[in-house]
């Protein structure tokens, strides 16, 4: 709900930032925790925050260096992840594509039962084997090449909290 945005807004190398989201709640918390009202013309000309699903070839996301999908591909049921890699990295095919994930296996870290995820809305969570094989398809796929990190302090049993990929599209 803005974090992210926030965190871009401050840095001046970046010359348009868009935020998207389905529900149309989540940009309105967005708006208001952004301050996008009270924002100089100057800094609203490089934010917008638009209505969409990954799951759709939107052109408004068409021509960015770089897209991030920060806990986002959990949130979709499994026979629409498809659609999302094809709109995200045949359509819009950013030159760069951050991923993050959480790590299933890293829930015993919170006595987890196997069966549970982590949040009642998401649809699952890989093994770190899982999301490496997922990341390789989709390189192997879209012309991508991809390097994997986990993001926290790494239990030497589990891997860490989440997963994250970096996506590079290989030369056209």
């Amino acid at each position: 709900e803005g974090r992210l945005l926030k965190m871009l807004l401050r840095e001046g190398q970046f010359a348009r930032i868009v935020g998207a989201d389905v529900s149309f709640q989540v940009l309105q918390i967005a708006t208001r925790r952004l301050y996008l009202k009270d924002m100089t013309p100057k800094q609203k000309e490089r934010i917008e925050l638009i209505q969409s699903a990954l799951t759709y070839r939107d052109r408004r996301m068409v021509g960015f260096d770089a897209a991030a999908l920060i806990e986002v591909i959990e949130h979709l049921d499994l026979e629409r992840l498809p659609a999302l890699e094809r709109a995200v990295f045949e359509f819009a095919r950013p030159a760069t594509v951050v991923v993050t994930t959480p790590n299933r296996e890293y829930n015993a870290h919170y006595a987890m039962p196997e069966d549970k995820f982590r949040h009642g809305d998401h649809r699952f969570e890989w093994t770190r084997q899982e999301f490496a094989e997922w990341v390789q398809k989709i390189g192997e796929q879209f012309g991508y090449t991809a390097n994997i990190e986990g993001i926290g302090e790494e239990d030497p049993n589990w891997g860490a909290a989440s997963q994250m990929a970096v996506f590079q599209r290989s030369v056209d």
